[in-house]
């Protein structure tokens, strides 16, 4: 089984991802680390010296080959995953995808502290940050509200958000 973890930057993909994976002994993917070793670039220098298209294209070759595999692997996916080509409808057919939903507010909040590791907030000043996240959530949300699942993050400890994606996985 294949468990995807989609949402927006900063809504702890990775964190829960890797605390989901030690709990149910899955192996974790983090399909940006994964392009970025692939690529021996980190995901900022892939968009500075090639693109975000090219940068697309990557991603949905590496989330194609992660997808086909039989392995149980918990895959954290990039935020902007779920919104190009048809990658939702490929995670949902080929994996358990699950929405970590999170505020505006919190976002802004973790955000503002690890700009300059987020090529696509970099050179957003802090005060024009939570409306540039309102808006790219309110455009992205039509796609990550295909997801099998959804679980609200704000104020909750990793692990309880753990445990909740493992009751709802029946798991």
């Amino acid at each position: 089984m294949i468990i995807s973890l989609i949402g927006y930057m900063g809504s702890g993909k990775s964190h829960i991802s890797k605390i989901l994976s030690d709990k149910i002994d899955f192996k974790l993917i983090d399909l940006d680390k994964e392009i970025s070793r692939r690529n021996k670039l980190t995901i900022p220098e892939i968009f500075e010296k090639k693109g975000e298209i090219y940068f697309r294209k990557l991603e949905r070759e590496a989330l194609e080959e992660i997808l086909a595999s039989e392995e149980n692997v918990i895959l954290s996916l990039g935020g902007g995953t779920p919104v190009y080509y048809n990658n939702m409808e490929i995670i949902n057919h080929n994996s358990r995808s699950i929405f970590l939903r999170t505020s505006v507010g919190t976002l802004v909040e973790r955000l503002s502290k690890q700009k300059e590791k987020r090529p696509l907030i970099a050179n957003i000043s802090d005060e024009d940050l939570p409306e540039f996240i309102a808006k790219h959530l309110f455009e992205r949300n039509q796609f990550y509200s295909k997801a099998q699942f959804s679980v609200g993050t704000d104020g909750r400890e990793p692990e309880d958000i753990v445990k909740e994606i493992i009751e709802k996985l029946y798991l």
